[in-house]
């Protein structure tokens, strides 16, 4: 299918709340904004495609295009990884101005890929077209077919140029390369009733092994968690689970759905954030398995698991709810946390002031409104003026977010964490939710914050000095002065200004 033909299908997606809400001429003209020329690293097409497939773990992923693009979205997330570096390894074919002028970039692609397949023996290639490589029209979908033939290895394209539109587009678009050349082409000799699938989860900071755990002890098998530490023959097997689990709806929806039509495998949507998310996600899990014809003992047995776990982690967060009770939180993020983590920390106590929508679902801001119950909470963005006035005034106690706008809370003097793919502490899962909680803790009584904000030392003493020093004005006029005087040495001994004196 060709690129505009297979950007109409992800944005005409059924399964998609906000798509459904669309009138017919909305729909047909998509979701996509346009990218401003020079502002579109970290959230292209492209960037969003690498994201989503770079965490497959033992596959070699190839870019097809110059370096910078290559430099600009290798390794851009907190993915955490149980097996082998070759994700992390970085592959491109590094394409020159000569080469794009000679048309030599098919040929540098198919020589990278053989020499990849001979030196590291991946299971599988993951290419990637970039802007370049598409706008001289090198064909990526003729030479991954002709290099799987003669190879022997699986080649899969993973057609996702950054012009096509936003980093949530290539997402969708990583997920139709795994529809189209991945999931079903491995048949697993040990499928069972108990497997299932993870859809959207990116193990950051290692969180998922946080829950997979809890799985096991029900004798629940993660056949693949797409992509975080996944493996490709798990994946290619994927169609043999009895149940998939979507984290990120946002992300992946559009795999979920086709992997439910092509082979009857039902999904819901879940979170692993909060004791009250994580206990319903078990619950939710064991009742599609027990449909599907799993032992019906598996929905007592996660009822008891949930009462363990709960009561364990209640104990654990017990001390922080004295001092964390009532504490204002401004939550500056998006898609499955901006609901996810609300919960959560409403379950501590905490009061939420608010949280960003921005790419949220209809179906997150209707959790979100059921949660805060005043919708004037939730904002779709913020300018960090506004976010800086809401914080100065004191309005909010803590501000969670990523690392973009940590320096507007710094600079507001309020305790900040981070919560997005950047950070080093894994947030999932009951023992998560105790570790978010401590964190959050750690940042509020922290008492660097009392320092800041008191007057700096010499701010006391100011009016003492300000009779006998000189005004500022006076003191600029004269440093001025002094300024021009060195110009104007170093202009008659012919020295240059930025030569050394």
């Amino acid at each position: 299918m060709a690129l505009q033909q297979k950007i109409a299908d992800v944005f005409n997606e059924p399964a998609c709340e906000k798509n459904q809400a669309k009138s017919e001429k909305e729909r047909k003209k998509g979701c996509s904004k346009p990218l401003t020329p020079g502002a579109a690293a970290g959230g292209c097409a492209f960037d969003g495609a690498k994201i989503a497939l770079q965490p497959v773990t033992d596959v070699a992923h190839l870019v097809h295009g110059p370096l910078a693009c290559e430099g600009n979205s290798w390794d851009n997330r907190g993915a955490a990884s149980s097996g082998g570096d070759l994700w992390r390894t970085s592959f491109t074919t590094d394409l020159t101005e000569l080469d794009i002028v000679m048309g030599q970039g098919e040929k540098k692609l198919y020589r990278a890929i053989k020499d990849i397949v001979a030196r590291y023996a991946p299971p599988a290639v993951f290419v990637y077209q970039t802007c370049v490589t598409a706008l001289i029209g090198d064909d990526i979908d003729a030479v991954c077919k002709h290099a799987s033939e003669k190879l022997g290895t699986p080649v899969v394209p993973v057609n996702a140029p950054g012009f096509a539109g936003s980093k949530n587009l290539g997402n969708k678009l990583a997920g139709e390369a795994l529809i189209d050349h991945v999931i079903g082409t491995h048949e697993p000799d040990d499928a069972g009733p108990t497997d299932i699938n993870v859809l959207g989860e990116f193990n950051l900071s290692g969180e998922f092994w946080q829950v997979k755990p809890l799985f096991e002890r029900l004798g629940i098998r993660i056949r693949a968690s797409v992509p975080g530490d996944a493996r490709y023959q798990d994946i290619a097997g994927a169609h043999t689970a009895r149940a998939n689990m979507m984290v990120c709806s946002t992300a992946l929806i559009n795999l979920a759905r086709k992997i439910e039509e092509r082979w009857g495998i039902p999904y819901f949507e879940g979170s692993f954030y909060g004791i009250s998310d994580t206990s319903d996600a078990l619950r939710q899990t064991a009742r599609l398995l027990v449909a599907r014809g799993a032992p019906v003992d598996l929905t007592e047995r996660t009822e008891a698991l949930i009462a363990e776990e709960e009561a364990i982690a209640w104990a654990r967060l017990e001390p922080y709810r004295a001092r964390l009770e009532g504490k204002r939180v401004l939550l500056n993020t998006g898609g499955v946390k901006s609901w996810s983590v609300v919960s959560a920390l409403q379950e501590i106590g905490m009061e939420i002031v608010g949280t960003s929508t921005k790419k949220s679902t209809i179906e997150d801001k209707e959790r979100i409104i059921a949660l805060i119950k005043d919708a004037s909470h939730m904002f779709d963005s913020m300018a960090p003026r506004d976010l800086y006035a809401m914080l100065a005034s004191g309005k909010a106690d803590i501000m969670l977010s990523g690392g973009r706008t940590q320096f507007i809370a710094l600079k507001a003097k309020t305790a900040w964490l981070d919560i997005n793919q950047e950070r080093h502490h894994p947030y999932a899962g009951y023992d998560g939710m105790v570790e978010m909680v401590r964190q959050i803790d750690r940042a509020l009584s922290n008492p660097v914050w009392a320092a800041v904000r008191e007057p700096a030392p010499w701010d006391a003493a100011g009016e003492l000095h300000a009779k006998s020093a000189p005004s500022l004005a006076q003191s600029d006029v004269e440093t001025d002065r002094g300024f021009a005087r060195t110009r104007k040495r170093f202009a008659t001994t012919g020295v240059d200004e930025m030569g050394e004196c």
